[in-house]
């Protein structure tokens, strides 16, 4: 299901900041909508902010102090400002507005570079229960207890399991069993590891958002959601994957195992298919689509199967 709220209105937001932020808006800046709500904000007093509003989760204030905490250590998140308040009927939270900095397009580096950056991110992060960072988002979510193979979609009003049953469905059930089968210490990391994300200055990286994002997952897995969506474009090619894969390793000085690079594998396989569930219903599909049912075997023989 669409996990945005209804959005408030302009006098409820208005409220809100008088009352958390301690000044009224003087001007918005921008605003956009796709799982929250989220307003770029002038304030009277020339703040700039972000007020992110959405449905209430138990994991939220979880994910803003991972984000408070990494800005603190100096990871380029922006800084929270104010835990979860209530406005109508959901949530909101507000975080420095960071402006500035481009979207990172594809060369021959960017695999070092956004691997790197991720690899930064797991070291700086603070150890959380995973318990606490409960449920994870819907495309990293293959150890679900629903009934069906799906778990909600995050963005879709329909249940994923009620459609036809293809090989995509096959390629999702050896990956949540090869994740199943796999067994490793959880860190802290960002599942949403898309070049939409973030961005750049002059080649380092100046921002990262959609700290809602945050979870606890085995490395392998965090870095093999990345590696399978990176890219500008949000679906890496099977070569682009095994870069990342090269890179993440290499900038955390590991050696992993064949167990270790299957589930890497078996990570990407699920978030790749369970976006090309979503699409295949699409009209006229995305061209990921068709790249990933190109590359199905592929990332299949790399994840066990």
């Amino acid at each position: 299901m669409d996990g945005a709220a209804p959005g408030p209105s302009t006098s409820e937001l208005a409220e809100w900041c008088v009352r958390w932020l301690d000044a009224a808006p003087a001007r918005l800046l921008w605003s956009r909508h796709h799982l929250s709500h989220v307003f770029g904000i002038e304030l009277v007093d020339a703040r700039e902010v972000v007020v992110k509003v959405r449905t209430d989760t138990p994991r939220i204030t979880a994910t803003i102090e991972v984000q408070r905490s990494l800005a603190d250590a100096g990871f380029p998140a922006p800084r929270p400002l104010v835990g979860p308040r209530r406005i109508s009927d959901a949530i909101a939270t507000a975080e420095t507005l960071v402006a500035g900095g481009v979207q990172l397009q594809w060369d021959e580096d960017a695999p070092n570079r956004f691997a790197s950056a991720l690899a930064d991110l797991v070291r700086l992060a603070p150890a959380v229960p995973p318990e606490v960072l409960a449920p994870p988002p819907a495309w990293v979510w293959w150890d679900h207890e629903f009934s069906g193979l799906w778990p909600p979609a995050d963005d879709r009003p329909f249940d994923l399991n009620t459609m036809p049953p293809t090989r995509v469905d096959e390629a999702a059930r050896h990956a949540r069993t090869r994740l199943s089968e796999y067994s490793a210490p959880s860190v802290v990391g960002h599942c949403d590891w898309e070049s939409q994300n973030m961005r750049w200055t002059n080649g380092r990286l100046h921002v990262v958002h959609d700290w809602d994002s945050v979870v606890a997952r085995p490395e392998a897995t965090i870095a093999g959601a990345a590696g399978a969506v990176y890219p500008s474009t949000g679906a890496a090619t099977v070569d682009q994957s095994a870069a990342f894969l090269t890179a993440y390793e290499t900038a955390q000085g590991l050696s992993w195992t064949r167990d270790d690079h299957e589930a890497y594998w078996a990570a990407g396989l699920w978030v790749r298919a369970f976006n090309a569930k979503k699409e295949s219903g699409d009209d006229p599909p995305p061209p990921s689509l068709a790249q990933f049912h190109a590359e199905m075997d592929e990332r299949l023989r790399l994840a066990g199967g």
